[in-house]
């Protein structure tokens, strides 16, 4: 008897050996199959490098039910933006047969694939295909960065108070038309922010919106205050109800960059070894490096320009233009005669013409002029301010505001030294 229950056993581990084979080694970590009621398992993994759909679910799925799936996928989600790393999940029956696919797009959507009901084994299987929105929680939050000698970026501020890069990306955009963080930073600067942390089940999933900042920059001292006037979307506004936003941002590039060259009309060309005037602002930036369009306009030129290699130029309102050399690439639809409005992404940073190293050479023009584009739009005027009846409404959210942020900095700083005190 004791015989005949062993080769049961037996029998049985073997069948749930052969549903549930592992996915041959990769660079992503082994993964693991987890048993599931109804005799369904489910094998979780990540994504490997230079993995396509297809390729994925052949490491556990049958060759046409792999190309049935990536078929169905297509009419919600591109194949080709499968990224490494990303985790994904596939759910089979006890024989192996498929049950259901999961790829988790980002932390707040995956795409799910099921396998209609009915014959799980038909020959022309049907699917249920969708994006599902993963549930997060919002907790409100402060935090205070400062700009140090070993903290000297944006970037490196907020990560030392343990904030990822997404959070400074958000106070750049906010802040875009009053200051260039590539060049205006420095050491003592301090920039305080409310905000939004998302999580699910307890843990970080990214940021929700910034609701205040104050930032103390070269002695300026600027506060920001999300506020949706009736019947309008939110925007940002100063302490006084004037809008943050202008006609021109002050750089096109994220804030990490710096300047290698600046605005002359004496420069040894690094590659001609004469003098002559340099009229832009050259930032150092990794190849690749997003360039947006500082103002809304008209695409001029959008091809290769001798020296300066793959260009871009742009004609605003009032007499400005705007150009953009040595880039890598165009953005699609980036073309002569295309319209695009600031902050549009127009191309990517590279080292094409006459250029050393990958970077942007930046350059603005007025009325036919070159201008130093660190200065060309420092003394820009002052937004449009709300209307009169939507300030007291604006003030009182304002005050609520900052008080808000003054009470959970405070708090930050007595949980870090409880000698603190308000």
């Amino acid at each position: 008897m004791a015989s005949a229950r062993h080769l049961t056993t037996l029998t049985l581990a073997i069948a749930l050996l052969a549903g549930c084979r592992q996915a041959p080694d990769t660079d992503a970590p082994a993964p693991n199959d987890v048993r599931l009621g109804q005799g369904d398992t489910t094998m979780e993994g990540l994504v490997p490098p230079h993995a396509t759909l297809g390729a994925l679910l052949r490491e556990q799925l049958s060759p046409d039910v792999s190309a049935s799936i990536v078929d169905a996928v297509r009419g919600v989600f591109n194949p080709r933006d499968l990224r490494p790393d990303r985790t994904y999940q596939i759910t089979r029956t006890l024989d192996g047969l498929f049950r259901e696919f999961r790829y988790y797009i980002d932390a707040d959507r995956f795409v799910r694939v099921v396998l209609r009901r009915g014959d799980p084994a038909d020959a022309t299987p049907a699917y249920d295909v969708e994006v599902v929105p993963i549930p997060k929680e919002f907790e409100p939050a402060a935090v205070s960065a400062e700009i140090t000698h070993e903290h000297n970026s944006l970037v490196a501020a907020f990560e030392a108070d343990g904030e990822n890069i997404q959070l400074p990306l958000q106070v750049a955009d906010v802040f875009g038309g009053e200051v260039d963080f590539n060049a205006d930073l420095n050491q003592g600067d301090r920039i305080d922010v409310l905000f939004d942390r998302a999580v699910r089940d307890g843990q970080f999933v990214g940021y929700g919106d910034l609701k205040a900042a104050i930032i103390d920059v070269d002695s300026r001292e600027m506060t920001a205050i999300r506020y949706a006037a009736a019947g309008q979307p939110a925007a940002w506004y100063d302490a006084d109800g004037r809008s943050l936003k202008r006609v021109f941002l002050k750089s096109p590039l994220p804030f990490d960059p710096r300047v290698t060259s600046p605005f002359t009309y004496h420069r040894l060309h690094p590659v001609l070894g004469s003098v002559r005037p340099h009229l832009g602002v050259d930032f150092g930036a990794p190849y690749g490096t997003r360039v947006k369009a500082v103002a809304s306009g008209v695409v001029e030129v959008a091809g290769w320009a001798g020296g300066a290699g793959r260009m871009v130029k742009i004609r605003h309102a009032g007499g400005y233009e705007t150009e953009y050399l040595h880039l890598s690439s165009f953005e699609s639809g980036i073309h002569p005669g295309a319209r695009v409005e600031q902050g549009d992404l127009i191309g990517r940073v590279g080292q094409t013409g006459l250029a050393t190293g990958p970077h942007l050479d930046y350059r603005v023009i007025k009325n036919g002029v070159y201008l130093n584009p660190l200065t060309a739009f420092r003394d820009m005027p002052a937004g449009e301010p709300l209307s009169a009846d939507a300030l007291p409404q604006f003030f009182a959210e304002r005050d609520a505001a900052l008080a808000e942020l003054h009470d959970r900095l405070a708090a930050t700083r007595r949980t870090v030294d409880p000698a603190v005190t308000r």
